[in-house]
């Protein structure tokens, strides 16, 4: 079968398997109502689940015929009668199975009776021609005018008024087909902007594992670090240490070496500290967000408030940016503002962990001369979250720092 012609044939199917379930479909909303409230709404549930398999095979129909690739839609539904409903309620995908019902019978009929008519004149035409004989003379007519009397005017008939059908089916058919497929598939698969939003989402669903993965990490690393390289440095500057203090006093070089060496392991574990604390301090680990930041307010040398809310378990990578963020925002306060008062407030309305840092400083807070806020915005956005600095000229300064903690 040439290619033409196939794709005529499968339209045309397409369209006549289309028009009786679109003829149905019109009870499916009734059904539904009936349905869930002679249930007292237990079955709908499972109504839906039988709705999602029936759009499910026009959905995969309609591919198939405009030669597309979908991605199948599951129809399970939890255990459980509440989480059932939970899923029709939050899933989106059962709100366009009930949006397709009514397309389909708006489209589906009046595409289906026209194909009907186009083939059925094609076909009929050619098939009533050859039993002109059986009906009462006069009766058939050839385009309603011109009465069927003899083979001539049947030939006629079959040529003519099938040849018109046969055209109609071969240019009409495959559009109003594709039409109705493209119908299905808009009413079923989810809009450009939905699917930006769900690719939106697993994206913030796959960094939230990253940043948990990675926050973890970071704390084995500092956990190694300082159990276990630092410990080994500490231990080599005591045995230097030890061995510096047995040498007599005209050791000459080797006492240069090992006062060299002595110093060198000193500054190691110097910077090693300097390493840990900026990867993940051990106050954290030690004492929580509320001490770690305490104890970082107390050592800024402005006299400062902290008030800390039920906070409850928070990922590591947000207390980590949250104590940095605290940091530096007191260590600007305390460099540049020329504040005698700071207070700290950490909330956490709903998802979000709410850090505000508020001084009684000069404010004009420039962000072009390195004041540490482009840091804190950085860090902020790591974690999706959102700054607002309000520092106008004469003070005071207020950071707000919102930090996503799902």
């Amino acid at each position: 079968m040439s290619e033409p012609r196939r794709r005529v044939t499968s339209a045309s199917t397409y369209l006549l398997v289309g028009l009786p379930t679109a003829m149905a479909s019109i009870l499916v909303l009734p059904v539904l109502a009936v349905g869930a409230i002679a249930s007292g709404l237990t079955a709908l549930p499972l109504l839906m689940r039988g709705l999602r398999h029936w759009s499910e095979w026009h959905r995969k129909r309609a591919a198939a015929l405009l030669g597309v690739e979908i991605r199948p839609r599951p129809a399970r539904l939890p255990k459980g009668l509440s989480a059932q409903w939970r899923r029709l309620l939050d899933e989106p995908e059962y709100r366009r199975d009930l949006r397709w019902v009514l397309r389909h019978v708006i489209t589906g009929l009046p595409a289906g009776l026209a194909a009907l008519l186009c083939v059925g004149t094609a076909v009929g035409s050619v098939v009533v021609s050859l039993l002109w004989q059986v009906f009462p003379k006069g009766e058939l007519q050839l385009f309603g005018t011109v009465p069927v009397t003899g083979w001539a005017t049947a030939l006629a008939l079959a040529v003519v008024q099938g040849g018109v059908g046969a055209a109609a089916t071969w240019w009409a058919v495959p559009r109003l087909a594709r039409m109705h497929a493209r119908v299905t598939l808009a009413a079923l698969e989810p809009s450009p902007e939905a699917r930006l939003a769900e690719r939106v989402g697993e994206l913030s669903e796959s960094r939230a594992g990253v940043l948990d993965s990675h926050g973890a990490e970071l704390r084995r690393i500092e956990r190694d670090l300082h159990d276990g390289t630092q410990a080994r440095l500490v231990a080599i500057a005591m045995r230097l240490g030890v061995a510096r203090e047995e040498l007599s006093d005209d050791a000459g070089a080797l006492a240069t070496l090992l006062q060299e060496a002595h110093e060198g392991a000193e500054e190691a574990m110097a910077e090693l500290r300097n390493v840990i604390r900026t990867m993940y301090p051990p106050i954290l680990a030690d004492r929580g967000l509320e001490g770690a930041v305490s104890a970082v307010t107390a050592g800024t040398g402005i006299p400062a408030d902290v008030e800390v809310g039920e906070l409850g378990r928070l990922p590591a990578a947000v207390e980590a940016a949250a104590y940095f963020i605290v940091a530096e925002t007191l260590t600007n306060a305390a460099k540049y503002s020329g504040a005698t008062q700071v207070t700290v407030r950490l909330t956490r309305p709903a998802e979000t962990l709410l850090v505000e840092v508020t001084d009684n400083g000069l404010g004009g807070i420039d962000e072009t001369l390195g004041s540490g806020v482009i840091g804190i915005r950085r860090r902020a956005a790591a974690l999706d979250g959102t700054v607002l600095i309000s520092s106008p000229v004469g003070g005071p300064t207020a950071v707000t720092v919102e930090l996503p903690c799902a």
